[in-house]
């Protein structure tokens, strides 16, 4: 393994925890407002509808960026095969665990507490199926998705590694400003939204099927951000770009927010309501990029243990919190007539329980390898049994 030269920024591990934290104001406030989830509150709120969407318009864009930036970091640190290893075992086993430990779960609470298969008798096997796909992934999601990108990577990150001669590499490395990199993002986003479009009108079974979009459209929409962010931290101008405000960007975010709410609550599906959505959040959410590294590097960029604290806690927490909102959405939201105040409600019951089976997690060797995939827990389980027999034989 090669040293360490870079000092961390810790501005960057800040965002990547608190993007993650945020999955869970975003899943509470989903319940009261006007989208239909697996849980709804009697009556929608409106706040809480335009909350719900500025979230779920930006966050995992975002999230994406970051997440390359780490991975090439670490591609730049390890050898080929041995980064291959590394961050596999740190995706894919969390994923694997969260399969019978979180969703399986799940997906009989939601077949026995909510309305979700009410309809089950009713389906054909296919239907059932893919249903069944649809809640086991369920929020597990992105981490299919970063085992799909980290795999692809073994070979892009490559060619970026040795500064092959490419056009949208040279694109990239030669952006001087926000606009560039804006105008390349509109360009994918036109890109994924033909191919969404092509998709609609000859094949629009695809566009309902579980597996497919986990795996083909998720994976298409975000390897552009994936990719930016690790061309972020190979291309120093780049990394400068996104850390200097811009009025200009600030003020077109919130235009695109406005039009994407639009799209979402008044547009439909014949009128490009999916293509429209590509477009709008592929350009918004490189345009938040620079909103969010340069804001947080401004308020952020300093070692504090609460956030380090948070940075160890968020994916657990993340992963957890899902049924756990689905449990108070089912039970206790029906009980309280505030939206407002079931709100506020729900990310105290979530957030406290979550962070109390984190605690739990950490005192249990073998949860702690699962949730991380880091292999040290184990050893260090293992290395304690023989210590403890040799004491034992002592007394």
């Amino acid at each position: 393994m090669k040293p360490q030269t870079q000092p961390r920024e810790f501005f960057l591990d800040s965002i990547r925890a608190y993007l993650m934290l945020l999955g869970i104001p975003f899943h509470i406030s989903l319940i009261y407002s006007s989208h239909i989830w697996a849980v709804n509150s009697v009556t929608p709120s409106d706040g809480l509808t335009i909350f719900n969407d500025t979230i779920h318009a930006f966050r995992m864009q975002v999230f994406f960026v970051i997440s390359g930036y780490f991975s090439y970091m670490l591609y730049e640190r390890y050898e080929r095969q041995k980064w291959l290893k590394v961050r596999l075992e740190r995706v894919a086993i969390p994923l694997a665990a969260a399969f019978p430990l979180i969703t399986i779960p799940q997906l009989f609470f939601l077949a026995n507490f909510t309305d979700k298969f009410s309809n089950w008798s009713s389906m054909d096997f296919y239907q059932k199926l893919n249903i069944t796909v649809w809640e086991l992934v369920s929020h597990l999601w992105f981490l299919l998705t970063l085992v799909i990108l980290t795999s692809i990577s073994f070979y892009l990150f490559r060619a970026l590694k040795e500064n092959k001669k490419s056009r949208i590499l040279n694109i990239i490395r030669d952006a001087d400003s926000l606009g560039k990199i804006s105008i390349l993002f509109l360009f994918f986003g036109l890109i994924y939204a033909a191919f969404n479009r092509t998709l609609y009108l000859f094949a629009p079974q695809l566009l309902g099927n579980g597996a497919f979009n986990f795996i083909v459209m998720q994976t298409l929409f975000y390897l552009p951000f994936f990719f930016i962010g690790a061309c972020t931290y190979k291309f120093a101008n780049l990394k400068s770009m996104f850390l200097k405000p811009s009025v200009p960007g600030c003020i077109i975010c919130i235009l695109l927010f406005a039009a994407y709410m639009i799209n979402q609550h008044v547009n439909t599906p014949e009128l490009y309501s999916m293509e429209l959505d590509a477009i709008i959040t592929s350009l918004l959410g490189i345009l938040m990029v620079n909103v969010v590294f340069s804001f947080s590097h401004y308020v952020l960029n300093f070692q504090s243990p609460f956030v380090t604290y948070l940075v160890n806690a968020s994916l657990f927490v993340y992963l957890i919190h899902h049924p756990l909102t689905l449990i108070y959405g089912a039970f206790i939201t029906p009980l309280i007539k505030s939206d407002w105040v079931g709100f506020w409600l729900g990310l105290v019951f979530v957030f406290g329980i979550a962070f109390f089976l984190y605690e739990v997690h950490k005192r249990i060797p073998l949860l702690r390898f699962l949730f991380s995939g880091k292999w040290q827990f184990m050893k260090k389980e293992e290395n304690e049994a023989p210590a403890s027999n040799s004491r034992q034989q002592q007394n």
